[in-house]
């Protein structure tokens, strides 16, 4: 259940775009909205959560 409740926590915060702040996220990495690049899929909780983002250019 805690590594259940990390993983939405992670999801949320860092990976999950909130409309109630302009649809950005809370806390974003450092390339996140890149226009170039390969874009990846991450997986939390076999597949249940997914965020999908560019690789550095």
């Amino acid at each position: 259940m805690r590594h259940a409740l990390a993983e939405y926590v992670a999801h949320n915060y860092a990976e999950r775009n909130h409309q109630g702040i302009g649809n950005v996220l809370i806390e974003p990495a450092g390339a996140v909205g890149g226009a170039t690049g390969r874009v990846l899929n991450r997986r939390r909780l076999g597949g249940l959560l997914s965020y999908y983002h560019r690789l550095a250019a």
